[in-house]
């Protein structure tokens, strides 16, 4: 018989004493502290604060850039460095680069009330650090240390949230809520990147901020999303938001998935499946993670019960319409939106083995060899977000040799990989330039993707005097696998 050793016991005092022993002994970065003595010189004060000393506690990478807090006004900061930011002046925020990092430094400050349920109408700066935290959202965000004096401040109980993998406001989390309605979307984010959750107060006090959460830059709203994609498990957070009702306000077409029964080859509802597929697309790659959340979207309005049976035929190109209209209300750069509708859009390809090599060299055109690996990536994750059918990892195995094989051969796949260009095309017609040219050029292409063989010059100028001769050129067929 095989026992399973038991966790041994550690109580929560030694629990706690683990995470704090965490920051003496952590490398920071030698500019860091040179950049808090220099702040702390003539009896000022300068601490590290927020999620510089939690993600450290936490045992998570700073990624170069740290949060400081100091009794100095902005003014006498920015005199103390050769190179200084004004991120927010009026709010006591400045960008200190200094050795290589980026050190965010903030006075500390008291806030009156928040009109435009984002920024305080005004601070009033303060050499008091414990009224500094008292202003912040989260306990396990008011945590302040001294690497200089080994001091630890933590009016909150942050501490005591870190160790139990809780998310508490600080006071009143209605009150903290209505200040700054982007907290509860902060929330979100955190509750999927530290894997912990709201305290239940905590929670149900979201719902309360939707009205000025309304107000909120969708810029803003933006970055926090993007923030949270990168968590192991995204769908913690997008469960929150959908819970508290907030969702609604910026992804309404993901939210109406909710509920919507799909059939016997799923175990999921709509919405359940798109949050297993994106927690299973890469991390690492945002746009495949967008497409993972997005690309189910089209089913709700393409779905057909037949005999009992849901269908949603089409439901890709619908989704795609979707996507893009959502991307470019979120203000999603232009080239990151394109990318992550042409997947919804694509994301639907059916590879049997049957398909002949001209089909892939057809498939590969459409779908553009630079997007086919985040294709395979989010075909995979679709798979395992199904819930009942393995993935089809031996299925695109099979298509990748074929596609890497296609490209060993150095094919053509796209107009500008011919031995040809329209320059050649007008002279050997002597036609000027114009939508014929275009014609040409993708009959030769359709014809080469056939038998790669024929991309020679010669031989394609012989096809362009050949179709100049019937006195027209074709329109392309139809790409099919």
């Amino acid at each position: 018989m095989f026992w399973k050793r038991s966790r041994p016991h550690v109580s929560t005092q030694e629990e706690e004493r683990r995470l704090l022993d965490r920051l003496p002994a952590f490398a920071w970065p030698e500019p860091l502290l040179e950049a808090l003595r220099r702040l702390a010189e003539g009896g000022h004060q300068a601490v590290l604060v927020g999620g510089s000393v939690r993600d450290v506690m936490l045992e998570r990478d700073p990624h170069g850039t740290f949060d400081v807090a100091t009794d100095r006004l902005p003014g006498e900061v920015m005199t103390l460095f050769p190179r200084v930011e004004p991120l927010g002046l009026a709010h006591g925020t400045v960008l200190i680069l200094h050795g290589g990092l980026q050190i965010e430094c903030t006075t500390f400050r008291r806030e009156g009330a928040y009109a435009d349920a984002r920024r305080p109408d005004h601070v009033e700066f303060t050499r008091d650090l414990d009224a500094d935290l008292a202003r912040r959202d989260l306990t396990v965000n008011a945590l302040a240390f001294d690497p200089a004096s080994g001091r630890f401040h933590d009016l909150h109980g942050g501490l005591a949230d870190l160790r139990a993998g809780v998310l508490r406001a600080v006071g009143d989390p209605r009150a903290r809520f209505l200040e700054d309605a982007l907290r509860p979307v902060r929330l979100a984010r955190f509750t999927a990147t530290l894997a912990m959750e709201p305290e239940e107060e905590t929670r149900a006090a979201m719902a309360s901020a939707r009205e000025r959460a309304s107000w909120v830059a969708v810029e803003r709203v933006r970055v926090e999303f993007e923030k949270l994609m990168t968590a192991a498990e995204p769908s913690r957070g997008w469960n929150l938001l959908r819970a508290s009702g907030l969702l609604d306000l910026w992804l309404p077409e993901l939210t109406r998935g909710y509920g919507v029964t799909q059939n016997r080859h799923h175990a999921w509802d709509v919405w359940d499946h798109s949050l297993h597929t994106c927690d299973a697309a890469p991390a690492d790659k945002p746009v495949v993670r967008w497409a993972a959340l997005l690309h189910d979207i089209g089913k709700v309005d393409t779905r057909v019960v037949r005999d009992g049976e849901a269908t949603f035929y089409n439901h890709d190109r619908v989704g795609a319409e979707q996507a893009d209209a959502l991307l470019a209300r979120l203000r999603f750069p232009n080239e990151m939106r394109e990318a992550i509708v042409h997947l919804v859009r694509e994301h639907m390809f059916d590879y049997r083995q049957q398909w002949s090599d001209a089909a892939v060299r057809r498939w590969l055109r459409r779908v553009g060899v630079e997007h086919v690996a985040d294709l395979f990536d989010l075909r995979i994750a679709d798979a395992i977000g199904n819930g009942l059918r393995p993935p089809l990892v031996g299925s695109i195995a099979l298509l990748r040799e074929r596609v890497e094989a296609a490209l060993a051969a150095e094919q053509a796949f796209h107009v500008r990989d011919l031995a040809v260009n329209g320059a050649d095309v007008m002279e050997t017609l002597a036609i000027g330039p114009g939508p014929e040219v275009g014609k040409v050029l993708e009959r030769l292409l359709e014809e080469v993707l056939v038998d790669p063989s024929l991309n020679r010059r010669e031989t394609l100028l012989e096809r362009v005097r050949a179709m100049g001769s019937e006195g027209r050129a074709a329109a392309p067929p139809a790409i099919s696998e």
